[in-house]
C-alpha cells in the first residue's frame, strides 16, 4: 500500500505512478485472443466445444451448449425463499431506475416549416457476458439484462462460463427474473466471438455487454465494429474520501470490498487527517486476517492500494477528478460541497450509510461502470446502451424553398455537384448550373 502526502515535494510524480499502476500490471494478451476469435470464426461450434473443454474442463456439445428450461427451473427451486426475495427486490429497484431513464422522442416544426424529429428504437438482440471464474455474480445478470429488457430488446442471450460444469443456481434464477431468453454455458474470448459472429448454435447479436477478465475485455475490443460493446473494462477501483468522524473499521471494509474482486483492483482513501489514515491502515490489516478472499484482497491492497493525506476537501475533489474513479464514496459530515465539485466519477455514494457495496446489489443504478479513468468521458451502463436514436426530416415546398438554395451553395463549394443538383432539381427556381 502506498502512503502519499499531497504536501510532499515528490507528490506529483508518485501520484502519476499511482494512476498508472493497475493498468501497467495488466498482461498483453491480444495475440492469444485474436487466435481464439479466428478459431471460432473458422470452426464455429467445434471451436466452442474444444475451447470449453480446454479452459473450463467441461464437455459440451450441440445438445447441451444451451442451458435448458428444466435446468433453470431446478435452479430456481434450489435457492431459498430469502434469496428469492432479495433477488426480486434488487430486480425491482434496478428495473424501476432503468424505466425512469427511458428517453422521450423529439418532434417539432420550425419557423421555416421544416419538420424535425428524433425517435428511439431498441436493439434487436443483445449478448450478455457474466463472469464465472473467481466469483459468480447474479447481480451482474440483473444489471446487464434488466436495462435491455426495459429498453424493449427482443432477444437477450447470455454466456456464462461453468468451470467443471458447475454454476451458481442463483445466476440462472437471476437470468429468468431479468428476462434473459437464452443461456449458453461458455465463457472467455470464445463466448464473445460466438456472440459477435454467430455459430450454428448461437445466433449473432447487435451489442455485447458485461464485465469479464482481461481476455474477455480484449475480445470485446477486437470484435467492436461488427457488433457494439458497452466498454473495455479494466481493473475495478474505488476512491473513498473520508473524514475522521468515520469508524476506521468501516472504511477498511469498504476498501477491501473493492480489493477482493481481483488482484489488479485498486482501492484508494483520501483523508485530511494523518492519524485517521494510520487507523484505517491498521484496520485493513486486521480485517484481512479472517477475510475469506484475503489472498486476492491483500495482493490488491499491497500492490495498488493507497492512502492520500490532503490539506483540504477542495484539494481532495481536484485529485478525485484526476483519478476519475469507477466508484466514489463521499464519507463526509458535509459531503454536498465536494459532491457538487466532482465532475468525473462512474457512480457516487453519499454519506456514511451508503458504501459502494450497496450499489453493487440493491440501490438501483447500474454497477457496470467506466474503469481505467474512463469516467472522464464515459458513463455507466443504462437503457441508452440498448436504444438507438434516429433523426428524421420532412420538407414542405415552402420549407425546401427556404433552406434548399443554401444547401446548393454549400454543396457546390465542396465540389459535390450531384449533391447540389439533387436539391436544385426540386426547387421551383433551380440555381444556374
Amino acid at each position: 500500500m502506498k502512503r502519499l502526502d499531497a504536501a510532499a515535494a515528490d507528490f506529483e510524480a508518485v501520484f502519476a505512478g499511482l494512476l498508472n499502476s493497475a493498468d501497467q500490471a495488466a498482461p498483453s494478451i491480444s495475440r492469444d485472443v485474436a487466435a481464439i476469435i479466428a478459431q471460432v470464426r473458422s470452426q464455429g461450434d467445434a471451436a466452442l466445444f474444444a475451447l470449453t473443454a480446454q479452459f473450463d474442463r467441461t464437455a459440451i456439445d450441440a445438445a447441451n451448449i444451451r442451458v435448458s428450461d428444466a435446468e433453470i427451473e431446478a435452479a430456481q427451486a434450489e435457492i431459498g425463499a430469502d434469496l428469492h426475495a432479495a433477488l426480486d427486490l434488487a430486480a425491482s429497484r434496478i428495473e424501476a431506475f432503468a424505466q425512469a431513464q427511458m428517453p422521450n422522442g423529439i418532434e417539432y416544426t420550425d419557423t421555416l416549416g421544416v419538420r424535425l424529429g428524433m425517435r428511439w428504437t431498441p436493439l434487436d438482440a443483445v449478448g450478455i457476458y457474466v463472469p464465472g471464474g473467481k466469483a459468480t455474480y447474479p447481480s451482474s445478470v440483473l444489471m446487464n439484462a434488466l436495462p435491455a429488457k426495459v429498453a424493449g430488446v427482443g432477444r437477450i442471450a447470455m454466456c456464462v462460463p461453468m468451470p467443471g460444469g458447475v454454476i451458481n443456481p442463483l445466476v440462472l434464477a437471476a437470468a429468468r427474473r431479468a428476462g434473459v431468453t437464452e443461456i449458453y454455458r461458455i465463457g472467455g474470448a470464445q463466448a464473445v466471438a460466438a456472440l459477435a459472429y454467430g455459430t450454428a448454435s448461437i445466433a449473432s447479436v447487435d451489442r455485447i455487454v458485461g464485465p469479464g477478465n482481461a481476455y474477455v475485455a480484449e475480445a470485446k475490443r477486437q470484435v467492436f465494429g461488427p457488433v457494439g460493446i458497452d466498454s473495455i473494462a479494466g481493473p475495478s477501483n474505488v476512491l473513498i474520501i473520508a473524514d475522521a468522524a468515520n469508524d476506521p473499521a468501516y472504511i477498511a471494509l469498504d476498501l477491501l470490498a473493492q480489493a477482493e474482486h481481483d488482484e489488479l483492483a485498486q482501492s484508494i482513501l483520501i483523508t485530511n487527517d494523518a492519524d485517521f489514515a494510520d487507523l484505517v491502515a491498521r484496520a485493513v490489516d486486521a480485517a484481512l486476517v479472517d477475510l475469506p478472499r484475503a489472498a486476492i484482497a491483500g495482493a490488491s491492497w499491497r500492490d495498488h492500494g493507497a492512502i492520500i493525506v490532503v490539506q483540504n476537501w477542495t484539494q481532495a475533489a481536484s485529485l478525485a477528478d484526476r483519478i476519475a474513479p469507477e466508484h466514489l464514496q463521499l464519507m463526509l459530515a458535509n459531503h454536498e460541497p465536494v459532491f457538487a465539485a466532482i465532475r468525473h466519477a462512474g457512480a457516487i455514494f453519499l454519506g456514511g450509510n451508503c458504501p459502494e457495496a450497496i450499489g453493487d446489489y440493491i440501490a438501483g443504478p447500474n454497477h457496470v461502470l467506466p474503469t481505467s479513468r474512463a469516467a472522464r468521458y464515459a458513463s455507466g451502463l443504462s437503457v441508452h446502451d440498448f436504444l438507438k436514436r434516429t433523426t428524421y426530416v420532412a420538407l414542405s415546398d415552402q420549407a425546401l424553398g427556404a433552406i434548399g438554395p443554401a444547401a446548393v451553395v454549400l454543396a457546390q463549394a465542396e465540389g459535390l455537384d450531384a449533391h447540389a443538383r439533387s436539391v436544385a432539381c426540386r426547387l421551383k427556381s433551380p440555381l444556374p448550373g
